[in-house]
């Protein structure tokens, strides 16, 4: 039977021993990899679900995981987060929320959920629908500003420096500062470790912000985007068409292909002056 026990449960890049070919010669050598490590989350002590994931701020991604769920809608529904065990994040629900509790178990994912992966595990097609209404359009930014916005990540990428292995997702004020970032080999991943913290923080919505992603853009990019009230999100590479479908319904500002000073609008072109 193969196992996957993790070799470090706090690093989230570690040294592997490499064979380097190239047409002339063989060299045995030392190269830095992302590590990749599940996570299993709980709800009272119960498995709720096991995502896998870089290492590095593991409570605040559960709490973001559960949060895009629906099972965590603000800081006032969580009464602890248990840390003790390795690779588990306990959430301990609140008095006002843990009678939902056996709904909700009932209905976990019975999967693992793997690091390309945000919507494995339900069980049904209208558990695809995002409830809510359309974002307004309460501020704007500058296209040379929309056109940066990529490059303020890159400092804040270290672990994808040393791996080329790693996506970043990072929170920009509208005005334009970089204001907090994450990395994770999950697209998904990196963006709930972002909206967890700011739910601990008591800052959800994020109608004041923008979402930045070093990758491509998915239906459930833009699906945890619209639940934590980011009205714009700027990525480097293409949408899906259930991207662009999603963030035209919901009021959303898509952009991709932001590159050399130059991007597309897929939707939402009002907040771009």
């Amino acid at each position: 039977m193969l196992s996957c026990r993790p070799v470090d449960t706090n690093a989230s890049v570690r040294s592997v021993p490499v064979t380097r070919v190239t047409v002339d010669a063989r060299t045995e050598v030392s190269d830095r990899v992302a590590v990749e490590q599940p996570l299993q989350v709980r709800l009272d002590g119960h498995p709720f679900s096991v995502i896998m994931r870089t290492p590095g701020d593991d409570p605040h991604l559960a709490i973001g995981f559960l949060f895009s769920e629906g099972v965590v809608r603000s800081a006032a529904d969580v009464r602890a987060i248990e840390t003790e065990e390795a690779d588990v994040v306990d959430v301990r629900l609140s008095s006002a929320r843990a009678p939902a509790l056996v709904d909700l178990l009932g209905d976990r994912r019975e999967v693992a959920m793997n690091s390309s992966c945000g919507l494995c595990g339900r069980r049904t097609l209208e558990s695809l629908v995002v409830p809510g209404d359309p974002l307004p359009v309460t501020w704007t930014l500058p296209a040379r500003v929309v056109a940066g916005l990529p490059d303020r990540l890159v400092p804040a990428q270290a672990a994808f420096a040393e791996t080329g292995g790693l996506h970043a997702a990072g929170l920009v004020w509208h005005d334009g500062p970089l204001e907090r970032s994450a990395e994770d080999v999950g697209r998904h991943n990196a963006i709930d470790k972002l909206v967890g913290r700011m739910v601990m923080s008591g800052r959800v919505p994020l109608a004041d912000h923008a979402l930045v992603v070093s990758g491509r853009l998915s239906f459930e990019i833009v699906q945890k985007a619209f639940l934590a009230g980011l009205p714009m999100i700027v990525a480097v590479s293409a949408p899906s068409s259930l991207a662009i479908d999603l963030a035209a319904r919901a009021g959303l500002t898509l952009v991709g292909f932001t590159r050399a000073g130059r991007f597309n609008v897929y939707t939402g072109g009002a907040r771009i002056r």
